[in-house]
């Protein structure tokens, strides 16, 4: 029972005010002047005051809350190691059981490191978890929390902030744990291709033992090298950047005996390839309407350098010129094609003939460049198939097809075929999804004869139109038309001109991602995306390893014609292996190199520092003769832990069930005395 006083007043304040103040004054003034009775007069008025007040007593019936207590369990992925799991998962029915004995405790049991997203799975959060789960609690019903954990907790807030109790680490894992590490101190996310660039790294000893260790460099999961590193100095590494696009560099180092874990044995950098400007070499014959076209195209994209060539005048055209009044540049034919000619990523030739501007060895050096990785695209005209065609020259052995000397002219729309409706080159291309395509028309086609490659657009007659080919270690392409400027300059409603001339340039040079034949994988959150281009109709599946060594299949379905995409949901952060065919390739799934892997080792020494400045004790929980848990105390305030005791906070909060009253001044008892402090009034008023 909870008895307390409150007064109900039976007139508003403001005339409770006015009735009692006259009252109260002439009660002091006979006081002041000591008249007979004052007294008496006095204690009458108080009771008239007490009857108007209305005192009354209160009866209260509560029910006592409970102190919540929360048990944080750490499930992130360190936990996985050796028995920490099975400790943490004995520790809190051990804690359920004891806590359970104490009736003002209400038991909260939450885990922490299992979020879906992978930014949220990086670190060891215990205690933004902790805040998450008693938000609804007031802070006068917190009775503490136990965190279950390894120590590795990355979100310790400064003592005297955060939850205001006492929060108590119960450690698993085993004492005398060591691990050997590596990270990467300096990682630039940028390189230019075919350029060094410099990156530093660690290994790390927990025990902070001396000595060397060898490192092993891969990138895209070639090796690269090994080096020789000292245990705990930063040390320098020098790399090239292989391709365009995302690189994986990784560093790693052979497990040592005993040590705890080779899960953080590897250190993962992402590098994006940037390729310097790519050198393109343009010679145009005669001026005509689509050269233009190309060389603006070329001129736009920021990664081109242009050399453009036109050869205006000819050495065979004799007209009475005087060479002074010439402003001609003559054309340096021995620095592009034997000097400098591996300097070119592309030759294009638009619209040229054989003549005697360029010696009939130098197609022979153009030849062999091809063979030795080069880039040559021709776009034929009506002189490709005449008596000066080039492919009367060595430059034969290079060109994917021989002209019959036909040349076709009439409308026609161009169309992409088979393979080309899966080829990154023309796949997709604006317009070619109906029939006939959303595009104009051309009117000229030089005809071939025994094509070789890959024919990806095709004239009337099914003849080729646009074919591309590969020839040694370089690559060839051949556009059987010069009416492209058609779709440059509007006509019937133009077509992708600036899409299809931009692929196949980058195709010849070899862009990654115009490969006919290519395997990629990205993480997006802890999802892993595979993508698979391929000439064929079914890839089949892709076989993935996990960064545990598990491994799984992945089927691969068509999204769009020759491109053939899977995903997997992944629990695990770090580096997959994917492979398909004979292709394979790499991708890092969640944060690259997170907090979570970068110190394994179970510590007391994270948590201490905070648990003793709110009171609240740390300790392992293996003690070498098995799982050792405290006991229970419940606390006021003060310290709350022990040798072998952990205390909790009891709280005074109750919830109101019910309220009886007794006004005291109602009824005959108070009519009684206020006639009774009157009859005495008046009674000594009399005498």
């Amino acid at each position: 029972m909870n008895w307390s006083l409150a007064a109900e007043p039976l007139l508003p304040l403001p005339w409770l005010l006015a009735v009692l103040a006259p009252i109260a004054l002439l009660g002091l003034v006979g006081l002041w002047y000591r008249q007979r009775g004052a007294l008496l007069r006095l204690a009458a008025l108080a009771a008239l005051a007490a009857a108007l007040v209305n005192p009354v007593l209160l009866d209260e019936e509560r029910e006592p809350l409970k102190s919540v207590v929360a048990l944080v369990v750490d499930r992130s992925q360190s936990q996985d190691i050796g028995q920490r799991n099975a400790q943490a998962d004995a520790a809190v029915a051990g804690l359920q059981e004891r806590l359970a004995r104490f009736k003002q405790f209400e038991v909260r049991v939450v885990e922490a490191g299992k979020a879906a997203a992978a930014e949220e799975r990086t670190e060891t959060r215990l205690f933004a978890t902790l805040e998450s789960a008693l938000r609804d609690v007031p802070p006068s019903r917190i009775g503490g929390a136990v965190m279950i954990t390894d120590g590795q907790v990355h979100d310790v807030p400064e003592p005297g902030t955060g939850v205001n109790a006492p929060i108590h680490a119960l450690v698993t894992g085993q004492e005398g744990e060591w691990d050997r590490r590596i990270r990467l101190e300096k990682a630039p996310r940028f390189g230019i291709v075919g350029k060094p660039l410099e990156l530093t790294y660690r290994v790390i000893d927990s025990r902070g033992e001396p000595g060397t260790a060898e490192v092993r460099v891969s990138i895209n999961g070639e090796p690269v090298s090994v080096e020789h590193a000292a245990v705990g100095r930063e040390m320098p590494l020098t790399i090239t950047v292989p391709g365009a696009g995302r690189n994986i560099v990784e560093l790693s180092i052979d497990g040592a005996p005993g040590e705890l874990t080779d899960v953080n044995n590897r250190a993962i950098a992402l590098v994006d390839g940037i390729r310097e400007n790519l050198r393109v070499l343009l010679v145009s014959g005669e001026p005509h309407a689509g050269e233009r076209t190309w060389r603006n195209l070329l001129k736009s994209d920021a990664s081109v350098d242009l050399v453009h060539f036109t050869i205006l005048r000819p050495p065979e055209k004799q007209d009475g010129t005087p060479i002074n009044e010439l402003s001609l540049i003559a054309f340096p034919t021995r620095e592009l094609f034997v000097e400098k000619i591996n300097d070119f990523d592309l030759i294009i030739f638009d619209r040229y003939q054989h003549r005697d501007v360029l010696p009939i060895l130098y197609y022979d050096y153009i030849a062999e460049y091809v063979e030795k990785g080069g880039a040559l695209l021709i776009a034929a005209g009506p002189e490709y198939a005449g008596e000066q065609s080039i492919a009367r020259t060595p430059l034969i052995a290079a060109l994917p097809g021989l002209p019959t000397g036909d040349v076709v002219e009439q409308g026609f729309y161009p169309r992409l075929t088979d393979l080309g409706k899966r080829h990154p080159v023309t796949r997709g291309l604006e317009g070619s999804a109906s029939e006939p395509p959303l595009w104009s028309r051309w009117f000229r086609l030089i005809g071939i004869d025994q094509p070789q490659g890959e024919t990806v657009m095709k004239g009337p007659d099914d003849r080729p139109l646009l074919i591309l080919n590969r020839r040694g270690e370089g690559r060839v392409g051949m556009f059987l038309s010069d009416q492209g400027w058609l779709w440059a300059r509007g006509f019937e409603g133009g077509g992708p001109h600036v899409q299809l001339y931009r692929r196949i340039a980058h195709w010849l040079m070899k862009e990654p991602e115009l490969e006919e034949e290519r395997l990629t994988a990205n993480g997006r959150g802890m999802t892993l995306d595979i993508s698979r281009q391929s000439m064929s109709d079914d890839p089949g599946q892709a076989r993935v390893i996990t960064p545990s060594g598990k491994t799984l299949d992945v089927p691969l379905a068509a999204s769009t014609p020759g491109l053939f995409t899977g995903s997997a949901e992944t629990d695990e952060i770090g580096l997959y292996q994917i492979g398909n065919g004979d292709l394979s390739t790499l991708a890092h799934v969640g944060p690259v190199n997170a907090p979570e892997f970068a110190d394994m080792v179970s510590t007391e020494d994270v948590l201490r520092p905070f648990a003793e400045a709110v009171g609240a004790g740390v300790r392992r929980l293996n003690t070498g003769s098995g799982t050792s848990l405290p006991n229970i105390v419940p606390v006021r305030g003060g310290e709350a832990a022990g040798r072998d005791w952990i205390g909790f906070r009891t709280t005074d909060d109750s919830i109101l069930k019910s309220v009886s009253r007794v006004p005291l001044f109602a009824g005959f008892f108070g009519l009684g005395l206020l006639l009774l402090a009157l009859g005495a009034m008046w009674y000594r008023e009399g005498r």
